[in-house]
């Protein structure tokens, strides 16, 4: 069975073709980055535009990389949500119009359940059940994933995602958009004995997140210094990354402890996080379980965690794709709500 998968939740447009037989086709992605990079932040109306400039030549992209003609796609999978409504409705539009053109069955796929299946592509992939964390720049929770459709939510953030604490603090320390990859690389320069910074929830006793008071920990630092210098700044993002590193890694490490699992799962953007990987691993080293990460290219948005969530529901039951090609979109959709078809 061949997937096309459509990914336009937010600011990269991604598209994929999956066999359930030979693995990942091939895939093309697109980021926005550089467009939003002079408005510090994603504009919604900007970005569903450029999806739709983008999806079919990246579409075209696709069949020419795998060989694949599109009378031979089997079933279309897109981001149902969720995400920025108007840039759902793109990927779903063109989803739903290539499905009634082939007549070829579409399925909505969970924006979120294709992060969290996303390391299933790896040549190593983790088996059921295992701990994820799911950590981006707009969600930050920790549950436990039992199959497909199969999973029970642990804890997650009160306040910030993890990814969104990364960029307001960039912001604040003058760096640029995105702002996760950029503190993360100027910490590499930072003192860690400079700045002590908070540890918000570490002792919690939970597996909730509150990454505020963090940030706000920052803008008290930066507005209390007259004068920022350059090694200041990495002072800074050296406390913040060592901070937020710590709170992930002992929360991870608690949930394992408790599941009694020996697989954590790392899903989404701040995954590819260098310094996240080596407290992980270290933990896991010392405590005798092992992580799993999606490949880089895979941690961000993407059509190929798309097709292949949608090729996964479609083995558990065929007839989850239907020749219905009405369409909305769910901006809100709690992961809690998916279940197995």
């Amino acid at each position: 069975m061949i997937v096309l998968g459509i990914e336009s939740s937010c600011d990269e447009t991604g598209l994929a073709l999956y066999d359930t037989e030979r693995g990942l086709l091939g895939h093309a992605l697109h980021s926005q980055v550089a467009m939003h990079e002079e408005y510090g932040g994603v504009v919604p109306e900007l970005a569903s535009r450029d999806h739709i400039r983008r999806a079919l030549p990246l579409l075209e992209q696709v069949l020419q990389q795998s060989g694949v003609a599109l009378a031979e796609v089997d079933a279309i999978a897109y981001t149902l949500g969720p995400g920025l409504a108007g840039a759902l409705l793109v990927g779903s539009s063109i989803a739903c119009s290539l499905g009634l053109a082939l007549d070829k069955p579409v399925l909505g796929v969970h924006h979120l359940e294709g992060h969290l299946l996303s390391p299933l592509l790896a040549s190593e992939p983790p088996a059921f059940p295992f701990i994820a964390l799911l950590v981006s720049g707009g969600h930050t929770q920790l549950m436990r994933v039992d199959g497909v459709g199969q999973y029970t939510l642990l804890g997650e953030t009160l306040d910030d995602a993890a990814g969104e604490a990364f960029d307001k603090s960039a912001k604040l320390l003058g760096l640029g958009y995105p702002g996760g990859p950029a503190i993360s690389r100027l910490a590499e320069f930072g003192d860690p004995a400079a700045y002590k910074l908070p540890r918000p929830m570490l002792h919690s006793k939970d597996f909730n997140f509150s990454f505020s008071g963090l940030k706000t920990a920052v803008l008290t630092v930066v507005k209390n210094q007259t004068n920022v210098c350059e090694q200041d700044k990495a002072n800074i993002a050296r406390g913040f990354v060592d901070a937020i590193v710590d709170v992930l890694t002992a929360k991870c490490v608690n949930a394992i402890r408790h599941s009694g699992l020996k697989r954590l799962v790392i899903a989404g953007g701040v995954g590819a996080n260098a310094q996240l990987r080596a407290s992980l691993n270290a933990a896991a080293a010392k405590r005798k379980f092992r992580v799993y990460y999606p490949e880089l290219q895979f941690c961000t948005d993407n059509g190929a965690m798309i097709a292949f969530a949608g090729a996964m529901r479609l083995q558990i039951n065929p007839q989850a794709a239907k020749k219905d090609y009405s369409f909305n979109v769910r901006p809100r959709w709690p992961l809690e709500e998916l279940r197995v078809i």
